[in-house]
């Protein structure tokens, strides 16, 4: 994982110092089926079953960079996976932060939980999991500071703006963008757009 580090820090997708610490403290090897730890260490996505993958390691460390978690903060980790993002994330905000993982695939949900577990986050009480349909976000926990979001939208659903805090960020995949949003006083968000990107569907409800 430090040869990944080092290589995501070369091309300039790494740049804050405590997410750079938390790529090499939280092992991606940790978060892939046993099959393919030796492919863990390559900047490419893997799957992880189900029709699911754990992200390419280059798009991870973009959106975190954009998401700017803080420790402390109150985050949803919207379509957790394989937890890795999750792990990533409780690194971050430390023992006074939380993050609350959503996963719609109970296996998924179940492989991303233990996953996490190997850190003790979830021991120390800053990651919890519900495997649950994420269609309205997490209510009780909110507002959060950050959401993040890891399976492509078709635009940002209403129900995670409002849970989203005045001051918050969130950063979502629509289509194949990823979107950057950040709720202003007025509770607008301001949206910067970065093209390039393909994600899995975010599974939605007609009320999303």
């Amino acid at each position: 994982m430090s040869r990944l580090a080092n290589n995501l820090m070369r091309k300039g997708y790494l740049k804050t110092d405590l997410i750079i610490d938390a790529f090499f403290n939280v092992g991606r090897e940790e978060f892939v089926p046993d099959d393919l730890i030796g492919s863990a260490g390559l900047d490419i996505p893997l799957p992880i079953g189900h029709g699911q993958t754990i992200s390419q390691p280059m798009t991870v460390a973009f959106m975190l960079e954009l998401l700017d978690p803080k420790p402390g903060h109150n985050v949803l980790d919207l379509g957790s996976g394989s937890g890795w993002t999750t792990a990533l994330l409780s690194y971050v905000v430390g023992e006074k932060g939380k993050v609350t993982a959503i996963e719609r695939i109970k296996d998924l949900c179940d492989f991303g939980k233990n996953n996490v577990d190997k850190f003790n986050f979830i021991k120390k009480g800053i990651a919890e999991f519900h495997c649950i349909d994420g269609s309205k976000g997490f209510e009780k926990h909110a507002p959060y500071d950050r959401i993040l979001v890891s399976a492509a939208a078709k635009e940002i659903p209403i129900v995670l703006k409002g849970q989203l805090a005045i001051g918050g960020k969130m950063v979502i995949p629509v289509h194949n963008d990823i979107w950057y949003a950040e709720k202003k006083s007025d509770g607008e968000l301001e949206i910067e757009k970065f093209p390039g990107f393909s994600f899995v569907p975010l599974i939605e409800k007609n009320d999303f």
